[in-house]
């Protein structure tokens, strides 16, 4: 299992993704990823298995479903990891959980280089959140599943400033 570290684990601190912001990524990401036991390629090319994992993924191997809940427990913490250093303020639980499954989607360093992480840091939650709509792309092509998934962290993401 990965090291959980201390960031990800929720001591405190600017960044930090608490173990609620975890649990609610860990809900809503399946959904929107969907989960395939078998490694495949996305439509983009990019090998993945079980619930958008790619980092390990080995095209034609099954997987458990134990096996692909491990991966995404696993592929989340890394990311809430991997963006806390982008996150200089503290946010809302849903606030926070949309951002990160945004970057569990699109990746680390685009989260950490758009224009919705510099209105995040800027203190424009609203104006972070309204990026979200704009990343609906996957190698040039607008996706059906992209926009809808971009629709729900929205949504999730303006919850939290309610």
């Amino acid at each position: 299992m990965a090291r959980i570290s201390t960031r990800v684990a929720g001591v405190a601190g600017v960044g930090a993704a608490s173990s609620a912001v975890i649990a609610l990524t860990l809900t809503f990401v399946p959904p929107h990823e969907g989960t395939i036991l078998k490694g495949y390629k996305d439509p983009i090319g990019v090998v993945t298995a079980c619930t958008g994992h790619t980092k390990t993924a080995i095209l034609g191997k099954r997987y458990t479903p134990a096996q692909c809940e491990a991966l995404l427990r696993q592929d989340v913490l890394e990311h809430a990891d991997a963006i806390a250093p982008c996150i200089k303020r503290k946010l809302p639980v849903e606030t926070h959980a949309a951002f990160l499954s945004f970057a569990f989607n699109v990746g680390p360093k685009a989260f950490c280089a758009s224009t919705l992480a510099a209105k995040m840091n800027a203190g424009d939650l609203a104006g972070a959140c309204a990026q979200l709509s704009r990343w609906t792309l996957a190698g040039g092509v607008k996706w059906p599943g992209l926009v809808r998934r971009r629709a729900d962290e929205r949504k999730l993401c303006e919850k939290g400033l309610a």
